[in-house]
C-alpha cells in the first residue's frame, strides 16, 4: 500500500482514488484509451475476488468507475450518478422484528398496526411485508424496542428525499430534487454512488497552457484545505499545486472576504437574506422553496468572486477551483458562473499528486496569504455569520441603524427547518447562513479526511492570516469602497 493511501477515511475513497490515479497516469502517458481495460485488471487482478461475489463483477463495476472518473454520462446533467451494477440492493423491507421480542401478552404492536400486518405466532411477533405500509406505529408501541427500522445508507444520507428504490431495487436519484451535496457518495458502503470527475478537463487546461505561456492557470483553493493533507503543511500543498503545473495559487477565502463585505451591505438594505455561498443550499431553495428565491443574496459564491477578480487582474487567466465540494461541480457549469473554468476536489488532487510522484513533505513551503481571518473561517459552520457581523462593523453600520441576527444552519436538515419558518414569516432571525454539509465545508463529501479537529484547524489557519480584518484583505486588492 502506498503511504498516501492510508490517509483516506474509508476503503471506498481508496478505491475511487486508485481509479483516478490510474486515469491520470494514462492521460500523462497518452494511453487513455486503454484505461477501461487496464485499470479494472490492475485493481482486481483475480483470480479470487476481494470485494464482490466474483472478480468479473468487480471488474464490471470498476469499468463504470473509470467512466465516471473520465467525465461520466454526458446525457445525465447531474454530477452525482448511481452505478447500478454496483448497488447491493440493500434491504427493502423497512421494519423487522428482532430477537428482543418476548412474545408478550400485551400485543401492543399488533393493536397499533392499522393494516393488520402483525401477528404473534410461536411466541414472537411477525410482520407480513405485503401488508406493511411502513408507518412505524408498531416500533413506537413495542415496550422492548424489538421492532427495528432499517434505512438504506444512501436514503438515510439524503435528507431531502432525492433517493428512492428503482423497480429493480437499486438506488435511483431524482435529479429534480438532488442538490449535488454528495452525502450519498460518502455514505454508500459499496461506493455505488459517485461524483463525476472533471480531472481530465483540468489536465487539458493545464496542458493547453503550454507551461503557462499561452495563458496562466490559477488554482483557487478552498479554505478547508487547512484541514486536509495533514501529513504536509499548507504551504507545501501550495508548492505541490505549482509542481503539477499551476501558475499561481489564490485563496477562495479572499472571495469570502469580498462576499461578506458586500453581503453585509445587502442585508442591511433588504432586512432579510439567505446566503449564496453553498451551491447545494442555493439549489435546495430553488427546488424546495421557490417562494424564497428572491431572498437569496445576489452576491456570487466566494469561488466565483475571487475567480472574477483574478480574470479582471489577469485577462489571460484560467481558474480551476480545488475544494471539498461535489456541488461546486454543478455550480461552475451554470451560465452565470463565468470566472471558474473547472472544478476538482481534494480527493482528485491527492490522486494527481501521487500520479505525478509529487511528495509534498519534500517541497519548500510557498506563501499563501491573500485573505483575512474572517474569509478563512467560512470553511466551518458559523464562519459566514461571524464574517457578516464583522463586515457590518467595518462598514460603519451601527446597531442603531441595523442589527444582524444570523442563524447558522449546520447541515441541510437545519436549513430546511429555518426555511420552513422563514417561508411562514415566523423566523426571528434576519440572515440564514445555509451549509448543506454538517460542519460546513470541512464536512464536504470530497474531503480526503473528516475529523473532530477540522474546525480547530480552520480557526488556527484563520488566526495565521496577516490581514486581520476584512478591509485589510480588500485594500490589498483595491476593492474596499
Amino acid at each position: 500500500m502506498e503511504r498516501s493511501e492510508m490517509f483516506f477515511d474509508t476503503n471506498v475513497q481508496l478505491l475511487k482514488y486508485r481509479v483516478l490515479k490510474g486515469v491520470i497516469e494514462r492521460y500523462d502517458r497518452g494511453t487513455l484509451s486503454e484505461a477501461y481495460r487496464e485499470i479494472p485488471m490492475e485493481i482486481a487482478p483475480g483470480p479470487k475476488p476481494s470485494m464482490r461475489c466474483c472478480v468479473y463483477k468487480e471488474r464490471a463495476i470498476l469499468t463504470e468507475r473509470v467512466k465516471l472518473a473520465m467525465g461520466g454520462d454526458k446525457q445525465n446533467p447531474n454530477v452525482i450518478e448511481c452505478i447500478k451494477i454496483g448497488c447491493d440492493e440493500c434491504t427493502v423491507n423497512r421494519y423487522h422484528v428482532g430477537s428482543a421480542c418476548r412474545g408478550c401478552i400485551a400485543h401492543r404492536c399488533e393493536h397499533a398496526c392499522p393494516t393488520g400486518a402483525i401477528t404473534v405466532w410461536k411466541g414472537k411477533a411477525h410482520i407480513d411485508q405485503e401488508k406493511c405500509v411502513e408507518c412505524g406505529r408498531c416500533a413506537a408501541a413495542c415496550p422492548y424496542s424489538a421492532i427495528m427500522k432499517y434505512t438504506r445508507p444512501c436514503e438515510n444520507a439524503c435528507k431531502i428525499g432525492a433517493i428512492s428504490m428503482d423497480l429493480d431495487n437499486s438506488a435511483k436519484i431524482d435529479n429534480h430534487k438532488c442538490i449535488s451535496c454528495g452525502a450519498c457518495v460518502y455514505q454508500c458502503p459499496f461506493g455505488a454512488i459517485m461524483d463525476k470527475s472533471f480531472i481530465l478537463d483540468a489536465l487539458e487546461i493545464l496542458k493547453q497552457s503550454e507551461g503557462n505561456t499561452k495563458y496562466r492557470v490559477y488554482a483557487v483553493v478552498a479554505p478547508s484545505i487547512s484541514s486536509q493533507f495533514s501529513y504536509a503543511k499548507t504551504g507545501q500543498v501550495v508548492a505541490g499545486l505549482k509542481a503539477v503545473g499551476f501558475h499561481n495559487v489564490v485563496e477562495a477565502a479572499l472571495g469570502a472576504d469580498m462576499v461578506a463585505y458586500e453581503e453585509a451591505a445587502e442585508l442591511a438594505e433588504k432586512g432579510f437574506l439567505t446566503s449564496s455561498c453553498c451551491p447545494a443550499f442555493v439549489q435546495y431553495i430553488k427546488s424546495a422553496f421557490p417562494s424564497m428565491v428572491e431572498h437569496i443574496s445576489h452576491n456570487p459564491s466566494p469561488m466565483e468572486a475571487v475567480a472574477r477578480f483574478i480574470k479582471r487582474t489577469d485577462p489571460n487567466a484560467k481558474c480551476i477551483f480545488v475544494g471539498p465540494c461535489t456541488a461546486k461541480k454543478m455550480e461552475f457549469q451554470q451560465e452565470n458562473v463565468t470566472g471558474v473554468d473547472c472544478v476538482i476536489t481534494f480527493e482528485e488532487l491527492q490522486a494527481l499528486f501521487d500520479a505525478r510522484d509529487v511528495t509534498l513533505e519534500a517541497l519548500e513551503e510557498e506563501l499563501l496569504d491573500n485573505a483575512s481571518y474572517y474569509g478563512r473561517i467560512f470553511a466551518r459552520s458559523g464562519g459566514l455569520s461571524d464574517a457578516v457581523r464583522e463586515a457590518l462593523k467595518e462598514r460603519g453600520i451601527t446597531p442603531e441603524q441595523f442589527t444582524a441576527k444570523p442563524l447558522a444552519c449546520d447541515g441541510i436538515v437545519e436549513c430546511k427547518t429555518a426555511l420552513l419558518k422563514a417561508s411562514k414569516n415566523v423566523l426571528p432571525e434576519n440572515f440564514i447562513e445555509g451549509m448543506a454539509c454538517v460542519g460546513g465545508c470541512i464536512g464536504g463529501a470530497a474531503c480526503v479526511t473528516h475529523g473532530p479537529k477540522d474546525k480547530s484547524e480552520v480557526n488556527k489557519y484563520g488566526q495565521l492570516a496577516k490581514e486581520k480584518t476584512i478591509l485589510d484583505a480588500l485594500q490589498v486588492t483595491h476593492l474596499a469602497k
